[in-house]
């Protein structure tokens, strides 16, 4: 019973420590493709801020995929320069506010 619980613990720790270096990652490549000069996770700037983007794309199935899109072609936002990896890192981010 005690290794049971021992190794919950750990899949919870590792489980947070991976959650905290995925937030880290995104705030970086954010900050590196100038995001934040025009948004904020929780008030408006120039653009909406990340929140109220994640409650207007909440529950739609092709939230990610139409924001990345939207990012990499420049439709309905200026082009981000970036792979799409690095774009779908940020825009699953910004859906988890």
């Amino acid at each position: 019973m005690k290794t049971i619980l021992a190794v919950g613990a750990a899949a919870v720790a590792l489980g947070i420590a991976g959650a905290a270096q995925a937030q880290a990652k995104a705030d970086d490549l954010m900050k590196a493709n100038g995001c934040l000069n025009c948004h904020a996770v929780d008030t408006k700037k120039v653009g909406p801020s990340f929140k109220d983007i994640a409650a207007k794309f909440k529950g739609k199935a092709d939230a990610e995929k139409t924001l990345v899109a939207q990012l990499k072609d420049g439709k309905g936002h200026p082009q981000i320069k970036a792979s799409e990896g690095d774009i779908t890192t940020m825009v699953k981010f910004v859906l988890a506010q």
